[in-house]
């Protein structure tokens, strides 16, 4: 990561730990992340991005929207009481 985008980081960890949206873990599991090679298996998509007219023209078509608000989305789904652990992540700064 570039330094700006560290101290975004180190930021925004500070911020979740103030509003207890995440609590520091000792804990036996750990969300490791090594994606070395991971291009080399990657199914890539083939398909055209679709055109922002024929995207229009379907919603005009529709008779119900729905809106999902996947802001901090992470935050909000819910754990089985216990499993906690299990959720952990870690970042550079052991946070």
């Amino acid at each position: 990561m570039a330094p700006p985008e560290l101290e975004e980081l180190r930021k925004k960890l500070k911020e979740i730990l103030e509003v207890v949206q995440i609590r520091p873990s000792n804990g036996p599991y750990g969300t490791p992340v090594l994606l070395l090679g991971a291009n080399k298996v990657t199914i890539k998509n083939k398909y055209p991005n679709p055109l922002i007219e024929d995207l229009f023209y379907r919603l005009g078509q529709d008779k119900y929207y729905t809106k999902v608000d996947l802001r901090k989305g992470y935050y909000q789904v819910r754990t089985t009481e216990g499993d906690e652990p299990k959720t952990t992540c870690m970042t550079r700064y052991g946070e």
